[in-house]
């Protein structure tokens, strides 16, 4: 170990910062934070540091440095452009023994500033010996995603019942699993649902309560179309919070690939031709099992849960079972496929109004408002289609939509082998049968659709043109 970690109490000790520029700027407005009495040296100043001395924040030492300025001060940081100062302050800094950190200069550093993630009163410090900076602030970036921004609440509370929770439970193994209820239980659940004051409620309950098994809850979590890079923050930190995973068979291996590696995987996915009524019991059936056995389930769909994926439904039997859940939101295909595919949904020229539509149902179960669903200047969004592209195509034109209407089919949607077919809605059915187009894919109908053909940034795009029968592929 290179260097040794350690966490300075600096509140309303003196620091000084030699140097004036935007670096003495950040490193000024970090101590601060800290609670330290900051001094800056320097000849002048930025405006934000001269508005900090005129408010009486900071001391200003003007002019070229001088070892007078060390007096009394407890650590040293030296932002200058000029070398030969620097070194100046570091050599007077260590013949004084006072730490000193040179920006940008680790051979001239007694400390290292780390990159930070901050959940006070949580502070993790990242460095990288002062080697690569760089390198410090993408892993800061890394870990900043799997910590939710609640956790420095949840400290100062369990900070306040310190003393109440030792002593309802001296012993220490009784003591660690309260506080891994508190961590991963309802009072943690309370405050990313900004209900403090219920979190506390709940956390002062239970202490004058005999310790009570681990409460199971289940995380209704959107996964997106595919692309890992296009999870929320709250999706990531539930997968590698999770002691079960129940997911769709749409839920892409690289998104699995981010999930805590000791998780139970349950494939809970619905295949074609499945009675999907006795799978979504099934389903119904293991939430509640798992959840009642303390383990923290996440249940994992495809883009957004609330949207064609029947969460309401899940939500519903998890209430009436007593079962505690959250909702994590994740990206529709709508979405991102469109936006994968340079489509907007909106256009102030072509499409003022946007509608999602599921396609998967029978012939004789079809209640659609298809002249609606056939006017002009609307995009249309249609989920499941691909078996349904035939009756799609003859319902819009029968009911009113112009033949040569612009369409983008959509595979795999986000994800590396993306495909993007466009065309005009009379060919449709015919040109996915020519280009082999599978599920998943999402159709896009309007006048909107006719930009893939231009604005499509991602994967690779298939041009139908206006129904002449030959269609061109495109490079990507």
């Amino acid at each position: 170990m290179k260097l040794f970690p350690l966490f300075a109490d600096l509140n309303g000790r003196p620091a000084l910062v030699v140097g004036g520029g935007a670096v003495a700027e950040r490193k000024t407005l970090a101590l601060l934070e800290a609670g330290a009495a900051v001094t800056v040296g320097a000849p002048g100043l930025t405006p934000a540091l001269a508005a900090l001395a005129a408010d009486g924040r900071i001391h200003h030492h003007p002019g070229r440095f001088d070892p007078a300025w060390l007096d009394a001060v407890w650590l040293v940081v030296a932002a200058t452009d000029d070398t030969g100062v620097n070194r100046e302050v570091s050599e007077t800094a260590e013949a004084r023994r006072l730490f000193c950190n040179v920006v940008d200069d680790p051979a001239l550093s007694s400390f290292q500033v780390p990159s930070i993630v901050d959940r006070s009163p949580v502070i993790v410090a990242i460095s990288s010996s002062g080697v690569a900076p760089v390198l410090a602030r993408r892993l800061r970036e890394r870990i900043e995603s799997l910590f939710d921004h609640t956790l420095g609440q949840l400290a100062g509370l369990a900070e306040r019942y310190r003393q109440r929770i030792r002593a309802g439970h001296p012993d220490l193994g009784a003591r660690r699993r309260f506080y891994d209820w508190l961590l991963d239980g309802p009072v943690a659940g309370l405050l990313r649902q900004q209900r403090p004051d219920q979190a506390e409620a709940a956390l002062a309950t239970a202490l004058d309560q005999p310790l009570r098994p681990a409460e199971g809850s289940v995380v209704l979590v959107g996964a997106g179309p595919g692309d890992p890079g296009l999870l929320t923050l709250k999706a990531l930190r539930a997968l590698n919070e999770a002691d079960v995973i129940m997911y769709d068979r749409l839920v892409s291996d690289d998104i699995m690939a981010l999930a805590r590696r000791d998780a139970t995987r349950v494939s809970v996915g619905k295949q074609p031709g499945e009675d999907h009524h006795a799978t979504q019991a099934r389903i119904h059936a293991l939430l509640v099992e798992h959840a009642r056995a303390g383990r923290r389930v996440v249940r994992l769909k495809g883009g957004d849960a609330f949207i064609f994926g029947r969460g309401g439904e899940e939500l519903e039997y998890l209430r009436e079972h007593g079962v505690r859940y959250e909702v994590v939101p994740g990206i529709t295909a709508a979405l991102a496929c469109a936006a994968y595919a340079g489509i907007p949904l909106t256009h102030r020229e072509h499409a003022q109004s946007v509608r999602l539509v599921t396609a998967h149902c029978r012939d004789d179960e079809d209640n659609l408002d298809w002249p609606a669903l056939a006017r002009e200047k609307q995009t249309l969004a249609f989920y499941m289609g691909v078996g349904q592209l035939d009756a799609l195509s003859r319902r819009l034109i029968s009911h009113g939509r112009a033949p040569d209407t612009p369409f983008a089919l959509i595979e795999n949607g986000s994800r590396p082998e993306q495909r993007v077919l466009s065309g005009a809605v009379k060919d449709l059915p015919d040109l996915a049968r020519a280009h082999g187009i599978r599920s998943p894919a999402l159709l896009i109908v309007g006048e909107v659709a006719g930009l893939a053909s231009r604005l499509q940034w991602f994967g690779s795009h298939i041009d139908g043109g206006q129904g002449d029968g030959q269609p061109q592929r495109l490079a990507a």
